[in-house]
């Protein structure tokens, strides 16, 4: 699977995220373009960012965690950079680390090993 195919399967599997996602890309970039679907998977961990924020349940984000871990552990390298570099960088980047708990505790191992592997430490 390619970014893009992941980009499209995710848009399908997870819309009301995906919706969020895209004004905050839209905010950023100005448009929505599939040629950027790398870039979009960094406004999507800033849509889960805000629902930490906001205190939105995590467990409301389980399937979506393991959808990315399976495609992390399925993918090709492109795929398995855009998962680390923009997406997993990017998740709880300026959240209260009490905000960021439950969402830390619901997320995969592998996922946890690049989060800690990029900041040295985990957010929460």
């Amino acid at each position: 699977m390619t970014v893009l195919e992941m980009y499209d399967e995710f848009r399908t599997l997870f819309p009301e995220v995906t919706t969020v996602a895209d004004d905050i890309h839209i905010q950023a970039w100005g448009s929505l373009d599939p040629e950027y679907s790398f870039s979009w998977y960094e406004s999507l961990a800033k849509a889960i960012n805000q629902e930490m924020t906001n205190e939105v349940v995590a467990s409301r984000y389980a399937g979506l965690f393991e959808y990315v871990r399976k495609q992390y552990l399925l993918g090709d390298d492109e795929v398995k950079k855009c998962i680390d570099a923009s997406f997993t960088e990017n998740l709880f980047w300026q959240v209260k680390p009490e905000k960021a708990k439950s969402y830390w505790q619901l997320l995969p191992d592998i996922l946890k090993t690049l989060y800690v592997n990029f900041h040295g430490r985990p957010p929460a």
